[in-house]
C-alpha cells in the first residue's frame, strides 16, 4: 500500500495511466466476506464524498480522470 505517498501509484503507470490519473485514483479492495450490501453502501457513500473533496480541491474537476480513461 502506498497511501499517502506523494508519488502516483506505479502500478497504475504500469497500467499506462498518466500521472494525474493515477494520483487521482481510489482502490477499494473486496474479499469473499465482502457483501453485496457492502458495495451497495460505499456505491452510497462514494459520490458525496468525492464532491467534498473536489470542492475542497482535493481532487480534479468532475470525471477529469474518468473522461481520460474512457477514451
Amino acid at each position: 500500500c502506498s497511501a499517502g505517498v506523494p508519488q502516483p501509484s506505479h502500478v497504475l503507470l504500469a497500467m499506462g495511466r498518466d500521472e494525474e490519473q493515477a494520483r487521482s485514483s481510489l482502490r477499494f479492495s473486496l474479499g469473499h466476506t465482502t457483501t453485496t450490501a457492502d458495495v451497495d453502501a460505499l456505491v452510497e457513500a462514494i459520490g458525496p464524498v468525492v464532491e467534498r473533496a473536489r470542492a475542497a480541491g482535493v481532487v480534479g474537476g468532475a470525471g477529469s480522470a474518468t473522461k481520460k480513461a474512457a477514451g
